[in-house]
């Protein structure tokens, strides 16, 4: 048992990590702009979310035009990963990888409307797409499981950092808008699964999201946490990032939203 340390810390920090720089590079900052950074900044958290997700690096490009997509067509026959469209989350991840795959690597090209306004480094993302180093990847994990594991079980943990990205996507998309409870009714299936994100960074609270989709806190309770936010205002204050006039908390009774029956 004496292996298992190492093993969790690897696994939770690659968790946290990687799902920390989705919501906060690839999400927040690359689909919306919630915030400014220097180019300077952004490449370094370009960087980041390459390393962080390693093997399931997800290009900018592609995530922003899938999750534009998402906010256009939420829970239509025209959103490319809602629950409402497929029977299972192994099918929902099938067809999310297809699509991301083709806007990713520039097969289809979308509507206009989704193009612009993300982080593009050609060099690093062909890097990240490359399936020589996603395998490289793979190794380096299989190569720290080899030398800690010291039980056969602990490498049932192995599968998951290979596709760490998409894990953490599928867990939103499907938990997102099946299960939880609603604070606004914006039209759509989206709910918040969890009153503190500790699993996901702040991606569960996905109605809150819709509702206020320039916010770059994804809490508007009270009584809800979204790290990922904690983190921002602590970037905020330090001067990396730049928020602007579109925070957004709601409590009862606020006039700008209406809570959802």
């Amino acid at each position: 048992m004496n292996g298992l340390l190492p093993i969790l810390v690897l696994f939770v920090g690659h968790w946290q990590a990687s799902v920390f720089f989705q919501t906060f590079f690839l999400h927040r900052y690359g689909a919306h702009k919630q915030f400014t950074m220097s180019k300077g900044w952004e490449r370094f958290f370009h960087l980041c979310t390459y390393i962080t997700q390693g093997s399931s690096f997800l290009s900018p490009r592609g995530y922003a035009i899938l999750h534009r997509m998402h906010h256009a067509y939420s829970d239509t026959p025209k959103d490319p990963h809602s629950p409402t469209n497929h029977g299972n989350v192994f099918s929902l991840m099938w067809k999310t990888k297809h699509t991301y795959d083709d806007y990713a690597y520039d097969r289809v090209q979308p509507e206009p409307r989704f193009l612009g306004g993300y982080p593009e480094w050609p060099a690093l993302d062909r890097l990240g797409q490359n399936w020589v180093m996603r395998f490289v990847w793979i190794a380096a994990y299989i190569a720290f499981y080899v030398h800690f594991a010291t039980a056969w079980w602990m490498y049932l943990f192995l599968p998951a950092h290979f596709v760490m990205g998409p894990i953490h996507g599928a867990i939103v998309n499907w938990c997102g808008h099946k299960y939880g409870y609603r604070n606004f009714s914006n039209g759509d299936d989206s709910k918040n699964t969890l009153v503190f994100d500790f699993l996901t960074a702040g991606e569960l609270f996905q109605n809150n999201h819709h509702k206020f989709s320039m916010s770059p806190n994804f809490a508007a309770r009270w009584f809800e946490i979204d790290p990922a936010y904690v983190v921002i205002r602590i970037f905020a204050k330090l001067g990396i990032v730049k928020l602007g006039p579109q925070m957004i908390r709601w409590e009862p009774g606020d006039s700008e939203a209406e809570p959802a029956e």
